[in-house]
């Protein structure tokens, strides 16, 4: 609201100083002695002229084509705009035989005298035009911003739940193992919900934040599933010490679908995870191991997490990222490379 009230002074601004310019033009460019002539044209009528045109500009561009120029009355806007025109030669027509009928014998200044009326009359019709598509433009761009902001909020709350139950899940298996690391688990599980429910309102949170959020996820992962699956996990020390900001719970999806799918390998489960920083560039990778059987490790919400994920990226990151996806020897390998600034 404060831009545009802002351009709408800039713009009157504007509009007062063109049309001061040339209400007040003779006065610059000519002398009293020559009777501020501009041409065969005396100054004095010029300004008077000036008036007539600045009536025309804005009776046209402001009532006439907001109003007729449309289906219904494109033909009163041809009539009223015809009277308009005439109207304006009529008008500088008695101008020039009470005040100034010299000009009238000179038949070579009916055209400096005349055709100016056309002329701000086409110019206004521009104008109106150009206006019009600007407005149109910004209603355009606030309508795919707000669509913007409504579709993240979307993919935001389908992210949590699917967190949340993969969280109280970790909880639940400690809970029956009796374990004693129930109370960490718990304030680390309070942490993240504080990181969820007020750190993310935002458009964008400090890259530390969203790293610290994955270091309590993991090590939630570690409590579950203790020496039954081998979790190498590995962080540029600088992240948080660095000045950069990034759209929070972007990278946990990738994460969770690692531990979703990684741990249901038969044998002895593998997930590594890195995350680095150089030249503003985030290098993050998780690789999983897969079982060779298709669906194996499927269910009905498979997939909800890193569809999500490629959906924001293209959204706030489109030209800014690199996300590959792999499989190659019973191997799931994910890559994403993000511009920090």
């Amino acid at each position: 609201m404060k831009i545009s009230v802002k351009f709408q002074h800039i713009s009157i601004a504007l509009h007062v100083f063109v049309w001061g310019m040339i209400l007040l033009l003779p006065y610059f460019v000519s002398s009293a002695e020559h009777d501020y002539k501009i041409g065969p044209i005396p100054g004095p009528f010029f300004t008077l002229a000036g008036f007539i045109h600045l009536f025309i500009f804005y009776f046209n561009a402001f009532y006439l084509i907001p109003r007729l120029l449309n289906r219904r009355w494109w033909w009163l806007y041809i009539i009223a705009s015809a009277i308009l025109i005439i109207s304006s030669f009529q008008l500088k027509y008695h101008l020039l035989l009470w005040w100034f009928p010299d000009v009238l014998n000179d038949m070579s200044a009916y055209k400096f005298v005349f055709a100016p009326s056309i002329g701000i009359f086409v110019i206004s019709i521009v104008y109106r035009k150009v206006v019009d598509k600007i407005i149109s433009d910004r209603k355009q761009q606030k309508i795919e911003a707000e669509q913007l902001s409504t579709e993240l909020k979307f993919l935001r709350s389908q992210i949590s739940p699917h967190f949340l139950f993969n969280v109280l899940t970790n909880l639940v298996s400690l809970a029956r193992k009796k374990s004693d690391q129930m109370e960490p688990s718990l304030i680390m599980l309070s942490e993240l919900m504080r990181y969820m429910l007020y750190d993310t309102q935002g458009k964008k949170v400090a890259l530390g934040k969203e790293v610290s959020y994955l270091n309590n996820y993991i090590e939630l992962q570690k409590l579950r599933f203790g020496n039954d699956v081998e979790i190498n996990y590995n962080v540029d020390p600088g992240i948080e010490n660095g000045d950069y900001s990034i759209e929070p719970m972007l990278l946990i999806p990738f994460v969770e679908n690692a531990f979703k799918h990684g741990v249901a390998h038969q044998g002895y489960p593998k997930i590594s995870i890195s995350t680095s920083v150089k030249n503003d560039v985030l290098l993050f990778e998780v690789e999983n191991q897969i079982d060779d059987q298709p669906n194996s490790s499927k269910d009905e919400n498979s997939g909800i997490g890193l569809a999500n994920v490629k959906s924001r990226l293209d959204l706030l990151y489109k030209g800014k990222h690199n996300l590959k996806i792999k499989t190659e020897n019973n191997l799931f390998h994910i890559t994403l490379t993000l511009m920090l600034k």
